[in-house]
Protein backbone atom coordinates (compact mmCIF):
# COMPACT_ATOMS: atom_id res chain seq x y z
CA UNK A 1 0.00 0.00 0.00
CA UNK A 2 1.48 3.25 -1.12
CA UNK A 3 1.58 6.20 1.60
CA UNK A 4 -0.34 9.02 1.65
CA UNK A 5 1.27 12.84 2.39
CA UNK A 6 -0.82 15.70 3.50
CA UNK A 7 0.10 18.87 1.47
CA UNK A 8 -0.59 22.03 2.40
CA UNK A 9 -3.77 23.80 -0.03
CA UNK A 10 -2.35 26.29 -1.61
CA UNK A 11 -5.51 28.24 -1.92
CA UNK A 12 -9.14 28.10 -1.16
CA UNK A 13 -10.24 27.57 -4.72
CA UNK A 14 -7.79 24.86 -5.23
CA UNK A 15 -9.10 22.94 -1.96
CA UNK A 16 -12.38 23.14 -2.34
CA UNK A 17 -12.31 22.37 -6.13
CA UNK A 18 -10.80 18.93 -5.58
CA UNK A 19 -13.84 18.64 -2.05
CA UNK A 20 -16.09 19.55 -5.06
CA UNK A 21 -15.48 17.04 -7.90
CA UNK A 22 -14.29 14.18 -5.73
CA UNK A 23 -17.02 11.58 -5.65
CA UNK A 24 -17.74 11.03 -1.78
CA UNK A 25 -17.41 14.82 -0.27
CA UNK A 26 -19.58 16.68 1.99
CA UNK A 27 -19.77 20.35 2.15
CA UNK A 28 -18.70 20.35 6.11
CA UNK A 29 -15.32 19.59 4.13
CA UNK A 30 -15.64 22.73 2.24
CA UNK A 31 -13.14 25.61 3.95
CA UNK A 32 -15.92 27.93 4.12
CA UNK A 33 -17.56 25.78 7.00
CA UNK A 34 -13.56 25.64 8.73
CA UNK A 35 -14.15 29.46 8.64
CA UNK A 36 -17.28 29.66 10.79
CA UNK A 37 -16.03 27.10 13.43
CA UNK A 38 -13.19 29.04 13.82
CA UNK A 39 -15.84 31.02 15.78
CA UNK A 40 -16.03 28.76 17.75
CA UNK A 41 -12.40 28.73 19.37
CA UNK A 42 -11.69 25.96 16.94
CA UNK A 43 -8.50 25.58 14.32
CA UNK A 44 -9.13 24.72 10.42
CA UNK A 45 -5.86 22.98 8.63
CA UNK A 46 -6.57 21.96 5.27
CA UNK A 47 -4.97 19.34 3.04
CA UNK A 48 -4.52 17.72 -0.58
CA UNK A 49 -4.45 14.18 0.08
CA UNK A 50 -1.52 12.99 -2.43
CA UNK A 51 -0.27 9.42 -3.56
CA UNK A 52 2.78 9.31 -5.52
CA UNK A 53 2.69 12.62 -6.61
CA UNK A 54 -1.13 12.27 -7.56
CA UNK A 55 -4.03 13.92 -5.24
CA UNK A 56 -6.29 11.32 -4.42
CA UNK A 57 -8.15 13.17 -1.54
CA UNK A 58 -8.41 16.23 0.46
CA UNK A 59 -9.26 17.02 4.52
CA UNK A 60 -10.27 19.56 6.73
CA UNK A 61 -8.91 18.91 10.23
CA UNK A 62 -10.09 21.13 13.21
CA UNK A 63 -8.93 21.50 16.42
CA UNK A 64 -11.07 21.62 18.92
CA UNK A 65 -9.64 22.74 22.16
CA UNK A 66 -10.10 21.37 25.34
CA UNK A 67 -8.60 22.02 29.49
CA UNK A 68 -5.01 22.05 30.16
CA UNK A 69 -3.35 22.64 26.64
CA UNK A 70 -5.06 19.29 25.31
CA UNK A 71 -7.37 19.31 22.46
CA UNK A 72 -9.37 16.78 19.71
CA UNK A 73 -9.11 16.44 16.14
CA UNK A 74 -12.07 15.90 14.23
CA UNK A 75 -13.04 15.84 10.86
CA UNK A 76 -16.34 16.87 9.53
CA UNK A 77 -18.10 14.45 7.30
CA UNK A 78 -15.26 13.44 5.64
CA UNK A 79 -12.31 12.92 4.98
CA UNK A 80 -12.96 13.47 1.06
CA UNK A 81 -11.61 10.87 -1.40
CA UNK A 82 -11.43 9.30 -4.69
CA UNK A 83 -11.09 5.79 -3.08
CA UNK A 84 -12.64 5.22 -0.07
CA UNK A 85 -10.08 2.35 0.89
CA UNK A 86 -7.04 4.77 0.97
CA UNK A 87 -8.71 5.69 4.79
CA UNK A 88 -6.69 2.36 5.81
CA UNK A 89 -3.57 4.52 4.96
CA UNK A 90 -4.51 7.61 6.28
CA UNK A 91 -3.97 7.42 10.20
CA UNK A 92 -0.30 7.37 9.63
CA UNK A 93 -0.48 10.93 7.78
CA UNK A 94 -2.16 12.59 10.47
CA UNK A 95 0.15 11.70 13.19
CA UNK A 96 2.64 13.58 11.26
CA UNK A 97 0.56 16.53 11.76
CA UNK A 98 -0.87 15.70 14.84
CA UNK A 99 0.67 17.28 18.16
CA UNK A 100 1.46 15.19 21.55
CA UNK A 101 -1.70 17.51 22.71
CA UNK A 102 -4.18 16.16 20.59
CA UNK A 103 -5.94 12.96 22.28
CA UNK A 104 -7.84 11.48 19.64
CA UNK A 105 -8.70 11.63 15.90
CA UNK A 106 -12.33 11.34 14.50
CA UNK A 107 -13.03 10.96 11.46
CA UNK A 108 -16.91 10.66 9.81
CA UNK A 109 -16.31 8.91 6.13
CA UNK A 110 -18.99 10.38 3.56
CA UNK A 111 -19.57 7.50 1.58
CA UNK A 112 -23.38 6.44 3.20
CA UNK A 113 -23.84 3.00 4.28
CA UNK A 114 -27.58 1.98 2.52
CA UNK A 115 -29.76 1.34 5.56
CA UNK A 116 -30.94 -1.83 5.93
CA UNK A 117 -33.02 -3.51 8.82
CA UNK A 118 -31.42 -4.38 10.92
CA UNK A 119 -29.01 -1.40 10.02
CA UNK A 120 -26.47 -2.22 13.01
CA UNK A 121 -25.73 -5.38 11.23
CA UNK A 122 -24.44 -3.40 8.29
CA UNK A 123 -21.77 -1.12 9.73
CA UNK A 124 -18.02 -2.18 10.18
CA UNK A 125 -17.44 -1.94 13.88
CA UNK A 126 -13.47 -0.96 12.20
CA UNK A 127 -12.25 0.29 9.37
CA UNK A 128 -8.31 -0.87 9.75
CA UNK A 129 -7.24 0.33 12.96
CA UNK A 130 -9.77 2.99 12.80
CA UNK A 131 -12.57 2.28 15.49
CA UNK A 132 -16.08 2.92 15.07
CA UNK A 133 -16.95 5.95 17.25
CA UNK A 134 -20.18 8.36 18.27
CA UNK A 135 -20.23 11.07 15.42
CA UNK A 136 -21.03 14.64 15.89
CA UNK A 137 -22.94 15.39 12.84
CA UNK A 138 -26.21 13.04 12.81
CA UNK A 139 -25.04 9.44 11.58
CA UNK A 140 -28.62 8.51 10.00
CA UNK A 141 -30.14 10.66 7.14
CA UNK A 142 -32.48 10.76 4.58
CA UNK A 143 -32.09 12.17 1.04
CA UNK A 144 -33.89 12.99 -2.34
CA UNK A 145 -32.13 12.01 -5.83
CA UNK A 146 -32.88 14.82 -7.96
CA UNK A 147 -32.41 13.23 -10.86
CA UNK A 148 -35.30 12.23 -11.56
CA UNK A 149 -38.38 14.01 -13.26
CA UNK A 150 -40.44 16.68 -10.74
CA UNK A 151 -43.49 14.47 -11.83
CA UNK A 152 -41.40 11.58 -10.49
CA UNK A 153 -40.08 13.03 -7.65
CA UNK A 154 -43.87 14.93 -6.87
CA UNK A 155 -45.46 10.91 -7.17
CA UNK A 156 -42.66 9.67 -4.85
CA UNK A 157 -44.14 11.83 -2.10
CA UNK A 158 -46.40 10.49 0.94
CA UNK A 159 -50.05 10.89 -0.20
CA UNK A 160 -50.59 13.04 2.75
CA UNK A 161 -47.59 15.25 1.41
CA UNK A 162 -48.56 15.78 -2.10
CA UNK A 163 -52.13 16.92 -0.83
CA UNK A 164 -50.33 19.22 1.74
CA UNK A 165 -48.28 20.24 -1.35
CA UNK A 166 -51.79 21.44 -3.25
CA UNK A 167 -53.43 22.19 -0.18
CA UNK A 168 -50.28 25.16 0.33
CA UNK A 169 -50.66 26.47 -3.15
CA UNK A 170 -54.23 27.07 -3.40
CA UNK A 171 -54.07 28.72 0.29
CA UNK A 172 -51.07 31.17 -1.49
CA UNK A 173 -48.30 29.62 0.68
CA UNK A 174 -44.77 30.38 -1.15
CA UNK A 175 -41.28 28.70 -0.68
CA UNK A 176 -37.81 30.23 -2.24
CA UNK A 177 -34.95 31.22 -1.45
CA UNK A 178 -34.58 34.52 0.54
CA UNK A 179 -32.16 36.96 1.82
CA UNK A 180 -33.67 37.90 5.16
CA UNK A 181 -31.88 36.26 7.62
CA UNK A 182 -33.48 37.61 10.99
CA UNK A 183 -36.79 35.35 9.93
CA UNK A 184 -34.91 32.61 9.53
CA UNK A 185 -33.50 33.22 12.69
CA UNK A 186 -36.36 33.87 14.63
CA UNK A 187 -37.93 30.18 12.93
CA UNK A 188 -34.49 28.94 14.21
CA UNK A 189 -34.62 30.28 17.81
CA UNK A 190 -38.32 29.40 18.13
CA UNK A 191 -37.92 25.90 17.01
CA UNK A 192 -34.93 25.22 19.48
CA UNK A 193 -36.51 26.39 22.03
CA UNK A 194 -40.03 24.68 22.32
CA UNK A 195 -37.88 21.65 21.49
CA UNK A 196 -35.15 22.35 24.22
CA UNK A 197 -32.41 21.97 22.14
CA UNK A 198 -29.25 23.72 22.19
CA UNK A 199 -27.73 26.04 19.56
CA UNK A 200 -24.27 28.01 18.60
CA UNK A 201 -24.22 31.55 18.85
CA UNK A 202 -25.42 33.39 15.89
CA UNK A 203 -22.32 34.82 14.83
CA UNK A 204 -21.92 31.02 14.04
CA UNK A 205 -24.63 30.35 11.57
CA UNK A 206 -24.03 34.55 9.47
CA UNK A 207 -20.34 33.78 9.19
CA UNK A 208 -20.99 30.04 7.58
CA UNK A 209 -23.54 31.67 5.80
CA UNK A 210 -20.83 34.41 4.38
CA UNK A 211 -17.87 32.27 3.99
CA UNK A 212 -19.58 29.29 2.29
CA UNK A 213 -20.29 31.31 -0.73
CA UNK A 214 -17.30 30.22 -3.46
CA UNK A 215 -16.83 29.08 -6.74
CA UNK A 216 -17.38 25.50 -5.73
CA UNK A 217 -19.25 26.25 -2.62
CA UNK A 218 -22.70 28.12 -0.93
CA UNK A 219 -24.87 28.39 1.56
CA UNK A 220 -28.20 29.62 1.27
CA UNK A 221 -31.86 30.49 3.25
CA UNK A 222 -35.23 29.02 1.91
CA UNK A 223 -37.87 30.24 3.43
CA UNK A 224 -41.73 29.27 3.15
CA UNK A 225 -44.00 32.89 3.95
CA UNK A 226 -47.99 33.17 3.44
CA UNK A 227 -49.45 36.94 3.35
CA UNK A 228 -45.58 37.97 3.65
CA UNK A 229 -45.33 36.06 6.93
CA UNK A 230 -41.98 33.44 7.33
CA UNK A 231 -44.11 30.24 8.78
CA UNK A 232 -40.82 27.72 8.31
CA UNK A 233 -37.85 27.72 6.83
CA UNK A 234 -33.90 26.12 6.62
CA UNK A 235 -30.84 26.68 6.44
CA UNK A 236 -28.65 24.44 3.61
CA UNK A 237 -24.92 24.39 2.56
CA UNK A 238 -24.02 23.00 -0.64
CA UNK A 239 -21.12 21.66 -3.04
CA UNK A 240 -20.00 19.56 -5.81
CA UNK A 241 -23.98 17.98 -6.41
CA UNK A 242 -25.51 17.79 -2.89
CA UNK A 243 -26.89 20.05 -0.88
CA UNK A 244 -27.93 19.73 2.37
CA UNK A 245 -30.62 21.03 4.97
CA UNK A 246 -28.35 21.51 8.27
CA UNK A 247 -30.50 23.99 10.42
CA UNK A 248 -34.04 25.38 9.86
CA UNK A 249 -37.69 24.77 11.50
CA UNK A 250 -41.40 26.12 11.89
CA UNK A 251 -43.52 28.86 14.14
CA UNK A 252 -46.89 28.23 14.91
CA UNK A 253 -49.03 30.56 12.97
CA UNK A 254 -50.57 32.77 15.82
CA UNK A 255 -52.23 35.17 13.31
CA UNK A 256 -56.08 36.42 13.20
CA UNK A 257 -58.16 36.97 10.13
CA UNK A 258 -60.07 40.60 9.69
CA UNK A 259 -62.99 38.85 11.35
CA UNK A 260 -60.94 37.96 14.23
CA UNK A 261 -60.70 33.79 13.10
CA UNK A 262 -57.53 31.88 13.39
CA UNK A 263 -55.63 31.46 10.32
CA UNK A 264 -56.27 27.82 8.76
CA UNK A 265 -53.25 25.47 8.49
CA UNK A 266 -51.15 27.13 5.55
CA UNK A 267 -48.71 23.86 5.31
CA UNK A 268 -45.82 26.08 5.84
CA UNK A 269 -43.23 23.09 6.44
CA UNK A 270 -44.89 21.41 3.37
CA UNK A 271 -44.17 23.67 0.97
CA UNK A 272 -40.57 24.80 2.57
CA UNK A 273 -39.54 20.89 2.04
CA UNK A 274 -40.93 20.90 -1.39
CA UNK A 275 -39.74 23.76 -2.99
CA UNK A 276 -36.42 23.50 -1.49
CA UNK A 277 -36.20 20.28 -3.46
CA UNK A 278 -37.03 21.67 -6.60
CA UNK A 279 -35.24 24.84 -5.86
CA UNK A 280 -32.33 22.31 -5.71
CA UNK A 281 -33.05 20.38 -8.60
CA UNK A 282 -33.43 23.57 -10.90
CA UNK A 283 -29.97 24.74 -10.02
CA UNK A 284 -28.52 21.45 -10.82
CA UNK A 285 -27.97 19.82 -7.82
CA UNK A 286 -28.88 16.20 -7.76
CA UNK A 287 -28.85 14.95 -4.16
CA UNK A 288 -30.75 16.26 -1.17
CA UNK A 289 -29.51 15.48 2.02
CA UNK A 290 -32.43 16.08 5.06
CA UNK A 291 -29.56 15.94 7.50
CA UNK A 292 -30.70 14.11 10.21
CA UNK A 293 -33.38 11.22 11.86
CA UNK A 294 -33.33 9.09 14.75
CA UNK A 295 -31.38 6.20 14.34
CA UNK A 296 -33.63 4.78 17.00
CA UNK A 297 -37.29 5.44 16.88
CA UNK A 298 -39.68 6.58 19.84
CA UNK A 299 -42.69 8.09 20.20
CA UNK A 300 -42.07 10.62 22.98
CA UNK A 301 -39.09 12.27 21.17
CA UNK A 302 -39.16 15.56 19.12
CA UNK A 303 -37.12 13.93 16.53
CA UNK A 304 -39.56 11.49 15.93
CA UNK A 305 -41.79 13.78 14.07
CA UNK A 306 -39.16 15.65 12.43
CA UNK A 307 -38.35 12.16 10.73
CA UNK A 308 -42.23 11.51 10.22
CA UNK A 309 -42.08 14.45 7.72
CA UNK A 310 -38.84 14.44 6.17
CA UNK A 311 -39.56 10.39 5.72
CA UNK A 312 -43.11 11.72 3.68
CA UNK A 313 -40.93 13.57 1.10
CA UNK A 314 -39.97 9.90 -0.92
CA UNK A 315 -35.99 9.21 -0.05
CA UNK A 316 -33.85 6.91 0.64
CA UNK A 317 -32.34 6.01 4.29
CA UNK A 318 -28.55 6.32 5.05
CA UNK A 319 -25.86 5.82 7.65
CA UNK A 320 -22.54 8.20 7.89
CA UNK A 321 -20.63 6.27 10.81
CA UNK A 322 -17.72 7.95 12.52
CA UNK A 323 -14.06 6.64 13.19
CA UNK A 324 -11.17 7.44 15.62
CA UNK A 325 -8.00 6.44 16.86
CA UNK A 326 -6.28 7.37 20.30
CA UNK A 327 -3.25 9.53 19.83
CA UNK A 328 -2.69 9.99 23.37
CA UNK A 329 -3.05 7.28 26.66
CA UNK A 330 -5.12 9.82 28.01
CA UNK A 331 -7.90 9.71 25.40
CA UNK A 332 -10.12 7.29 26.87
CA UNK A 333 -10.24 9.17 30.06
CA UNK A 334 -10.99 12.42 28.58
CA UNK A 335 -13.83 10.84 26.34
CA UNK A 336 -15.27 9.36 29.97
CA UNK A 337 -15.31 12.45 30.78
CA UNK A 338 -17.12 14.50 27.68
CA UNK A 339 -19.47 11.72 27.59
CA UNK A 340 -20.59 12.35 31.49
CA UNK A 341 -20.82 15.91 30.65
CA UNK A 342 -22.75 15.94 27.61
CA UNK A 343 -25.15 13.94 29.40
CA UNK A 344 -25.50 16.31 31.77
CA UNK A 345 -26.24 19.15 29.66
CA UNK A 346 -29.25 16.60 28.16
CA UNK A 347 -30.78 16.39 31.62
CA UNK A 348 -30.79 19.90 32.16
CA UNK A 349 -32.19 20.99 28.73
CA UNK A 350 -34.30 18.21 27.91
CA UNK A 351 -34.98 15.82 31.28
CA UNK A 352 -33.56 12.82 29.50
CA UNK A 353 -29.85 11.69 29.16
CA UNK A 354 -30.23 10.60 25.40
CA UNK A 355 -28.65 12.24 22.65
CA UNK A 356 -31.95 14.33 19.69
CA UNK A 357 -31.53 11.50 17.43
Amino acid sequence: MSSLRLIEAPSRDHYDEVVATLPYTSPLQAWGFGEARKTLGQEAHRFLIQKQGKTVGAVQILRKPLVAGFSLLYVPRGPVFENPDDLLDLPKAIRSFARATDLSVKIEPPNPIPSTDPQEQEIPEQLGIWKRAKTEQPEHTIAVDLRLGEDELLKNLHQMARRNVKTAQKLGTVAGRDENFEDFWHIFESTNERAKLGQYPKSYYTTMLNAMQGRHSEAYIVLARHEGKALAGGFFVAVGKGTYYLYGGSIRDDRLTPEGEPYKDVKAPTAFYWNAMLDAKRRGYEFFDFWGIPARLSEDKHSFGVFKMKENFGGFKLWYPAYEIDLNPLAPVVRKMLQARKRRINIKMRGTAEDVL
